[in-house]
């Protein structure tokens, strides 16, 4: 037997005794999709195992996710750390092998996909930021950024709406150095995909801008390295290599939907092993096998010495550039620019999605590396930076990025940036969309990454576009969510307290949720915001009540405090632009700003009141909005709601009726 299918039979064995022994997993996907990963990781990606952080390395995202025995017996070989042990750990607590490949968490997977289609997505922003750090520093005598994105993907990936919008914003960008291995194997949990994908696969991709390949036979490494090298070739297209396989390869369950997703039984188990005259020790790697692993590692590791000496001449040769380009590496931060009075310093009234607009092009001017735009909204979110190009299939060294109206492909590209490294992305929308970002937002959360969302139109003040238009449960959606910094600011100086965070997190997305109406300067807003809650307006007498807002509410509290004080009440005001933030605080200061002693309290904003019985107590009383909105004037829809200063007022003296 050659070495190769020696090699492939391993990964298959290993694959199917992971799945087998947890009792739990996909060993479908692993069995036939096998001699494709071989293929690209032996003979064709650049990679090494003995730095995964390699910059220039090639990035190979599975985004069948399900599938993950397969990356794992892959990392497992290649040396990238996984033992023997941790493949016997397969789905358990704690393990290094998850059910699903988790970024952060094992070495050597390079995005946490499950979630059908959003592989690919993060592909196209893996693409885009490799296209524009290309054109940003490659000279014409050195190429110092020269890699390509490989994407497996299963019929699954393809169904999945994200993908197709995902495939068209590629095309359109003309990513040459994305390539997707379609692993058609034309079963799905319910049977043949037959059932409801019956559609010319590589016909649409066609249509969309993109090369493709047909590989007839799943088991033809020649055929298939032959196909990838082609796709390598076309740099002006994105490629999808289309190669039939059979789910199940080599068992009794081959070519049936039962070998999707369900371990294949000690009988099934046995008989591929007989077929492949295996050695029966479990989780058996032959030594020939291991022996040609080395010379794989051998190989990616020469490939980055090469590049560390290229890097070493291009250090000598374009310093200035060099400095750069480590600088974006590092994600470094004009520290004394943002914290200085420049930054901070508004004169007028705006919206806070103005505010925004003006902060993104102060901080366009400072970090070169900023990138972003916009879901076809640049114009209504104020995402657009003045003095930067766009970035388009001519231009990849533009920073404007016009994702068109692709929220699902929008959010999930931003997490492929991030991943990439060097860049730091933003992407804005109406926050009502962000229905269309959850599942990718989600992951920005799950795998730490330092994303900005810019999520404007707030609430009913959205006005006249309607309830479809207008946020009422997105706020307790993303305050439900673990790790994630929901950012809701009173006026153009909060606003500034959002995009600080934004750039300073390292491991945590943040979504500033910006007003379409413009909102009062209220004294007293300033650094405290960082905290996510603060005393905006302290009491002039001894404390009695505390009124606590966030976003445009802040101002009705503000002027209903002074109604409250006429009546000999010492009323305290409490902006809370991040409920996050907040709890980030010692017990000490989130006791100073709403002491537990003070029961009464009342929370205006104009959304459910999911969530604010945390800080208004059993005692607490909120004017929220739970119910849809109404097409009409913002202003308007505030008053028909009742949020509003006088009902503020009225609820807050109902305690001393």
């Amino acid at each position: 037997m050659n070495i190769d299918q020696l090699t492939i039979d391993t990964i298959r064995v290993l694959s199917a005794e992971m799945v087998e022994k947890a009792k739990s997993g996909h060993p479908g996907l692993p069995l036939g999709a096998a001699p494709m990963a071989h293929t690209l990781w032996s003979k064709v990606m650049k990679h090494n195992p003995k730095n995964p952080d390699w910059v220039n390395r090639d990035r190979f995202i599975l985004s069948a996710g399900h599938g993950s025995a397969l990356i794992y017996s892959l990392l497992h070989l290649y040396g990238y750390g996984l033992t023997n042990d941790d493949l016997k750990n397969f789905r358990q607590l704690g393990s290094k092998t998850p059910g699903h490949p988790e970024y952060g968490h094992t070495l050597g997977i390079e995005a946490t996909t499950g979630p059908l289609g959003q592989g690919i997505a993060m592909g196209l922003g893996m693409a885009m930021a490799e296209a524009h750090m290309r054109a940003k520093f490659n000279t014409e005598e050195m190429d110092i950024i020269d890699h390509y994105t490989y994407v497996l993907s299963g019929d699954g990936c393809l169904m999945e709406g994200i993908s197709n919008e995902a495939a068209s914003l590629a095309g359109s960008l003309g990513l040459g150095k994305l390539i997707v291995l379609y692993d058609s194997n034309s079963i799905t949990i319910e049977g043949s995909t037959d059932l409801a994908f019956k559609e010319n696969v590589r016909g649409r991709f066609e249509a969309l801008g993109w090369e493709t390949i047909l590989v007839e036979d799943g088991n033809d490494i020649l055929r298939i390295e032959e196909a990838i090298n082609l796709a390598k070739e076309n740099v002006n297209k994105p490629t999808l290599i289309e190669i039939r396989t059979e789910i199940g390869y080599g068992t009794s369950k081959q070519g049936n939907s039962s070998a999707h997703g369900e371990p294949l039984g000690s009988e099934a188990m046995t008989d591929m092993k007989n077929r492949m005259k295996w050695d029966n020790d479990h989780f058996h790697v032959p030594q020939e096998v291991s022996d040609y692993m080395e010379q794989i590692i051998e190989k990616g590791k020469e490939e980055e010495d090469n590049w560390n000496s290229k890097l070493d001449r291009y250090r000598g040769k374009y310093p200035d550039l060099t400095k750069e380009f480590e600088s974006w590496l590092n994600l470094e931060l004009p520290l004394d620019y943002i914290e200085s009075d420049e930054f901070w310093s508004f004169d007028k009234s705006v919206s806070t999605r103005e505010a925004s607009g003006i902060l993104i092009n102060r901080i366009a001017e400072k970090v070169p590396n900023l990138i972003g735009g916009s879901a076809d909204l640049a114009p209504s979110n104020k995402t657009n930076m003045k003095n930067r190009e766009s970035l388009s299939s001519e231009n990849y060294s533009g920073s404007n990025i016009h994702f068109g109206v692709r929220e699902h492909a929008m959010a999930a590209a931003l997490n492929g940036m991030a991943l990439h490294g060097g860049l730091r992305p933003y992407g804005g929308t109406f926050f009502i969309f962000t229905d269309y970002m959850k599942p990718a937002m989600r992951l920005s959360s799950l795998m730490k990454l330092p994303v900005t969302y810019v999520l404007t139109h707030d609430s009913i003040g959205v006005g006249e576009d309607g309830p479809t238009h207008q946020p009422i449960e997105q706020l307790a959606i993303f305050r439900a969510q673990p790790n994630f910094i929901e950012y809701r600011p009173a006026d153009a100086i909060e606003t500034a307290a959002g995009w600080y965070i934004a750039l300073t997190r390292k491991e945590t997305p943040v979504g500033l949720v910006l007003t379409r109406q413009n909102l009062p300067l209220l004294e007293g807003t300033g650094k405290a915001a960082l905290k996510g809650g603060y005393i905006l307006k302290k009491e002039n007498k001894e404390l009695d009540i505390i009124l606590i807002a966030t976003g445009s509410e802040v101002q009705l509290a503000v002027e209903a405090a002074k109604k409250i004080e006429e009546n000999n009440i010492g009323v305290r005001v409490v902006s809370m632009p991040s409920f996050e933030l907040f709890e980030e605080q010692s017990y000490e200061y989130k006791e100073e700003v709403l002491p537990n002693s003070i029961r009464k309290r009342v929370a205006i904003e104009a959304a459910v009141s999911f969530g604010w019985h945390k800080y208004t107590g059993l005692d607490g009383k909120i004017i929220a909005i739970d119910s849809f909105g109404a097409s009409a004037p913002g202003n308007k829809l505030f008053e028909e709601y009742n949020i509003t200063v006088d009902n503020l007022v009225n609820t807050a003296l109902e305690y001393y009726e």
